[in-house]
C-alpha cells in the first residue's frame, strides 16, 4: 500500500508541476523532492526485515557481533548531519562483501565484508558510506528518478541477485531489495566517501582507511571471478578515482586517529572459525547448481559438521536432497532450518513446497502462508491456489491465483491457464 501510495503521488507531483524542492540535509543544496520524510522513513522501516531476507537473512550465530557493528554505526551516526534518524544496523548472512542502507538509516552489512576488513576503522569507513547515503537521501533520490522514468513503476528495474526466487518476489519487498540494490551515481558515491570521511574524523578514527577501504575494493574488483562480486560492484563500483580523492580529501582533513585492530580481530575471530563451513556451503551451491549432487553433499555435511546450529546449512542439504528426488529426508532438514530460524521466508518457503510435494496439504499452507507474511512471492501464492482448489476453496484458489496472475511470467502464465479453468 505504502509502495503504490509514493508511486501514484510522484507522479502526480511530476505531472502537475508540484513536485517541490528541498535542502539536502548533507551538502546543503537543493534538490528536486517528491517523498516527505515521514514517507522515507516509513518506507524504510516497512522494508528493512524483507530486504534483509532478500539479501541472507540475519547472521544470529554470534550475537556480540552484530551488537558490536551497531555500537560502531551509532558512533558515526551521531555526528552525522541527520543524528535523529532511526538508525538501525544489522550483519547479514550473505558471503558476498557487501553493504547497503534504506532510506530513514536502515543499514546492513554482509559477514563477507567483515572477513575482508583489519580494523575497526576500516568497518568505520563502510559503515560512515552508508550513512551518508542514507542522510543524503541518496536512494529517495534514486527511487524519484526512476518512478518519473518509468511514469508510475516504483522501483528502478533491478533484479535481485544471489536469490533463487528473484522474479517471484512481490510487493513492497521488491522495492526494497531493488532500492538496496541499485547502482548509485558516481556523486552520489562520491559524496557518500567525502562525507564519510568527515564523520571518521569527527568521530576519532582514522580516515586514512576509508582510502585504504577503496584500495581494497579496487583489488578485489581486479581480481575477481565473474559473478562472484557483482552485488558489491554493481552497487559500489571502485576506481582509481575514488582512490585518489579519497586520499586527498585525508591530506587535507589530516590523517591519524583510532584504528582498533585488535578488538576488531577479537569481535570476527568467531566468523574467522566458521569461515571453512561458509566457504563448504557455497562450494556446495556450487557444486549443486551444476547437478553434481552427491558432491555437493559432501560439502554440505561438512560443513554441517562445523556448525550445526546454522539453518542456511540445513536448508541447502534440504534443496540438494530435493534434487536428488529424496523428498522425505528433504523435509527433515527443512523443518531444521525452520526451526533454527523461523522467521526466515526462503527456509519457510522450502518447507510448503516440499511438503506440498508431499501431498501434507495442511502443513503445506503454514509454511507457505508464513513465508508470504515476511516476503510474499508469486510462486506461493500459485501453489496456495493449488491448495485451496485441492481442498475445494474455490474463491481463495480464484483470490491466490489472481496474485500470482499479476507478477507474469511462467508462474503468472500458469495461474491464468488455472484461473480460466476454474470460470469453465
Amino acid at each position: 500500500m505504502l509502495t503504490r501510495y509514493l508511486a501514484i503521488a510522484a507522479i502526480a507531483l511530476a505531472l502537475t508541476g508540484l513536485g517541490g524542492c528541498s535542502v539536502n540535509p548533507v551538502t546543503g543544496e537543493k534538490q528536486l523532492s517528491l517523498i516527505s520524510e515521514n514517507q522515507e522513513l516509513a518506507l524504510g522501516a516497512e522494508q528493512y526485515t524483507p530486504t534483509q531476507q532478500t539479501q541472507g537473512g540475519r547472521f544470529y550465530i554470534d550475537p556480540e557481533l552484530s551488537i558490536y557493528v551497531r555500537d560502531v554505526g551509532q558512533k558515526l551516526a551521531r555526528v552525522s548531519d541527520r543524528p535523529d534518524l532511526p538508525y538501525e544496523f544489522v550483519v547479514l548472512n550473505n558471503s558476498v562483501p557487501n553493504a547497503w542502507a534504506l532510506p530513514g538509516g536502515k543499514i546492513a552489512i554482509n559477514r563477507g565484508l567483515l572477513v575482508e576488513l583489519e580494523d575497526e576503522a576500516q568497518l568505520a569507513s563502510v559503515l560512515g558510506h552508508e550513512i551518508v547515503h542514507a542522510a543524503a537521501r541518496h536512494s529517495v533520490q534514486r527511487m524519484q528518478q526512476g518512478m518519473l522514468i518509468s511514469a508510475g513503476v516504483a522501483g528502478l528495474g533491478f533484479a535481485l541477485s544471489d536469490n533463487e526466487w528473484a522474479g517471484l518476489i512481490m510487493g513492497g519487498a521488491a522495492l526494497g531489495a531493488q532500492l538496496a540494490l541499485a547502482q548509485y551515481s558516481q556523486g552520489d558515491e562520491l559524496e557518500s566517501d567525502a562525507y564519510g570521511i568527515r564523520y571518521m574524523k569527527e568521530a576519532g578514527y582514522d580516515p586514512q582507511a576509508a582510502v585504504e577501504l577503496q584500495q581494497l575494493f579496487l583489488k578485489l574488483s581486479e581480481g575477481r571471478q565473474s559473478g562472484w562480486l557483482d552485488g558489491l560492484f554493481a552497487t559500489h563500483p571502485p576506481s582509481a578515482k575514488r582512490v585518489q580523492e579519497n586520499q586527498e580529501l585525508v591530506q587535507n582533513i589530516g590523517s591519524g586517529g583510532y584504528r582498533g585492530r585488535d578488538v576488531y580481530q577479537r569481535r570476527i575471530a568467531k566468523l574467522k572459525e566458521l569461515q571453512p563451513a561458509y566457504d563448504a556451503h557455497d562450494e556446495a551451491m556450487k557444486l549443486a547448481s551444476e547437478g553434481k549432487f552427491e558432491a555437493a553433499l559432501d560439502q554440505v555435511n561438512k560443513a554441517i559438521k562445523l556448525e550445526p546450529r546454522e539453518a542456511m546449512l540445513f536448508a541447502l542439504r534440504g534443496r540438494i536432497y530435493r534434487g536428488m528426488e529424496q523428498p522425505e529426508k528433504a523435509k527433515a532438514d527443512f523443518d531444521k532450518a525452520v526451526s533454527l530460524y523461523p522467521e526466515m521466508f526462503q527456509y519457510q518457503l522450502y518447507s510448503g513446497l516440499n511438503e506440498l510435494e508431499l501431498n501434507n496439504l495442511g502443513k503445506a499452507k503454514t509454511h507457505l502462508e508464513k513465508a508470504n507474511q515476511v516476503v510474499p512471492t508469486s510462486i506461493a501464492y500459485l501453489r496456495l491456489g493449488d491448495i485451496a482448489r485441492q481442498q475445494g476453496q474455490r474463491s481463495e484458489a480464484v483470490a491466490y491465483y489472481s496474485t500470482a496472475a499479476e507478477a507474469g511470467g511462467d508462474v503468472g502464465a500458469e495461474a491464468q491457464r488455472k484461473l480460466a479453468e476454474l470460470s469453465n
